[in-house]
């Protein structure tokens, strides 16, 4: 699978809960560490272990292997690494205090 059918996948299945103002980055000519990020923002907790446990599945029925998970929902942040796509996912209040966004503000954006 190409990595645009990945980010697809895995936005889709964050799109399907709910997951809001998802960003695809393209970091491959900013960031040696992988070749996208997706970022997504949820509502609370509850919303933000939803959004893990939908990469993960689809990921997992896919053949996408995990890397390294870290972080946890009651933290505010869960990054799954997939080692050519980080998944970031956030509270609205730990999206704005690691400010990715605008860290990564080099990168191009993935329609």
């Amino acid at each position: 699978m190409d990595l645009i059918s990945k980010i697809e996948m895995i936005s889709n299945a964050l799109e399907d809960r709910k997951g809001y103002d998802i960003k695809k980055l393209d970091v491959r000519n900013v960031s040696p560490m992988c070749d996208a990020f997706v970022i997504v923002s949820g509502s609370n907790k509850n919303q933000l272990q939803a959004l893990c446990d939908a990469v993960e599945e689809v990921c997992s029925d896919n053949g996408i292997k995990l890397k390294e998970r870290e972080g946890r929902a009651e933290s505010g942040w869960i990054l799954l690494d997939y080692s050519d796509i980080i998944v970031h996912i956030f509270s609205s209040e730990m999206r704005e205090f690691y400010n990715l966004d605008h860290t990564w503000k080099d990168a191009s954006i993935i329609a």
